[in-house]
């Protein structure tokens, strides 16, 4: 009895306290639900508000008829080939139209289009009837260092050419040209361009004679500029620096701006001494020695006498050039010198020039000539068996050897001037260094 009263009161105890946590458990869950109820009404309760437009369909015939209208453009960009024509060009271009080839043959500026080197680039804007837009591309002006941009457009029927100056962006390019047959084959091997070469020899004219000096094996340093337009190079310029290097000699050249002067400029060796001799070694730029300074057999009368020159074997037509700076004694025929120039220079020294075919424009007594400067061609006039310049050097109006009298250097360079050329130079030895033996890739540096 006792046992089961115990029971009873313990099942009671168990329902009271399962009843008591589920109201527990629904006040957390009604309180949780409240807690996050939303605050906005539901959408489903909002009122729909709906509108209605009627959109036109665009109308496909007229628009494919507008096209039809409508001309096409056509932009093309072509080359200039060796051996081309304007019909050629213009063809590949894809213009057929008479009237734009009649205009650029016509037309003096336009007809600048029929003067352009291989490998100039021209683009051109054509309908689709092959009727010409306009056509560009970029001249030289042959008298001028500048480039222009060409450009020929139409009007309706009529078409126009105008030209306006090009900006040029300035490059510096840098080779080592290795001598294995001549100087220009080693150029032209790296395309390096032929101003660049003859500024090679105008630069070394003075120590090197590149008819007979140079051999299979030496080399040239060279820092050039060049100047291009979209990408296309327009021109070369001045060389900056050159390095010449054979077995047993070397020789070093910087340009360097001369204070004072409007572009005026020398070369200079890297220790700030000139390299503008007094004399050239050299009245012509290539050429072998035919007869030197010493007795020999005359060709005309067979004797044996003393030959007071130096003679140059050259074809006929070939410049002459003044080996110094000076003022012409005598431009005229004499006796078997033929067409003779006598250029008197300071001091005491004299240079005759003979057998020359013709003159130089403007060479008469008086005439002032600076160093480089052509004064005549080669020729057969007077006592010559064959083609050649007769080249003599006095002092005191006696003929010496030009091959052995020792001539000075200009004066060096020194304070200031020196000072500056030092940064200039120093910049040139760096990039020198960059050339090593055997490189001859070009390095390319804008500025």
């Amino acid at each position: 009895m006792g046992r089961a009263v115990s029971q009873a009161i313990a099942n009671s105890s168990r329902k009271t306290r399962i009843v008591s946590a589920s109201a527990f458990f629904l006040a957390v869950c009604a309180f949780g639900a409240a807690g996050v109820a939303p605050l906005a009404p539901d959408a489903s309760d909002l009122p729909v508000r709906s509108i209605a437009q009627e959109l036109a369909l665009p109308d496909l015939s007229a628009q494919v008829a507008a096209l039809q209208q409508k001309q096409e453009q056509f932009v093309q960009e072509e080359k200039v080939r060796s051996g081309d024509t304007l019909a050629t060009l213009l063809d590949r271009l894809g213009v057929d139209d008479n009237a734009a080839a009649n205009f650029i043959k016509a037309d003096k500026l336009a007809h600048g289009v029929l003067e352009l080197r291989p490998g100039k680039r021209v683009q051109a804007q054509t309908n689709d009837d092959g009727q010409l837009q306009w056509l560009r591309t970029t001249l030289l002006d042959s008298k001028e260092p500048v480039a222009k941009n060409l450009l020929i457009s139409r009007n309706g029927d009529k078409f126009s050419a105008s030209a306006v100056t090009a900006p040029l962006e300035r490059r510096i390019e840098m080779h080592t040209v290795e001598i294995k047959s001549s100087l220009f084959a080693a150029t032209d091997a790296l395309q390096i361009p032929d101003a660049i070469a003859s500024q090679i020899v105008d630069m070394f004219s003075t120590n090197l004679d590149f008819a007979s000096d140079l051999q299979r094996g030496d080399r040239f340093n060279i820092v050039y500029e060049t100047f291009y337009q979209n990408g296309e190079m327009v021109r070369s310029g001045r060389i900056l620096a050159g390095q010449f290097q054979s077995a047993t000699e070397s020789y070093q050249s910087v340009w360097f701006d001369e204070p004072g002067t409007r572009g005026g400029g020398s070369y200079y060796s890297f220790d700030g001494k000139s390299l503008k001799k007094a004399f050239l070694k050299s009245p012509i730029e290539f050429t072998r020695i035919s007869s030197g300074f010493a007795m020999r057999l005359h060709p005309i009368s067979g004797q044996w006498k003393q030959h007071k020159g130096v003679d140059f074997a050259a074809a006929i037509g070939t410049p002459v050039r003044a080996a110094a700076d000076g003022t012409l004694e005598f431009a005229g025929t004499q006796n078997g010198y033929g067409n003779v120039v006598v250029i008197k220079h300071w001091s005491n020294l004299s240079t005759a020039y003979a057998h020359m075919s013709r003159f130089a424009a403007g060479m008469h007594k008086g005439s002032k000539v600076t160093q480089g400067e052509v004064i005549g061609y080669v020729g057969v006039t007077g006592w010559s068996t064959g083609p050649h310049l007769h080249y003599e050097f006095r002092v005191n109006n006696q003929p010496r050897d030009p091959l052995s009298v020792s001539i000075p250097n200009a004066q060096p360079l020194a304070g200031a001037d020196l000072q500056r050329f030092a940064a200039v130079s120093a910049d040139m030895k760096h990039r020198f260094a960059l050339l090593r033996p055997g490189d001859t890739g070009v390095r390319v540096a804008s500025r």
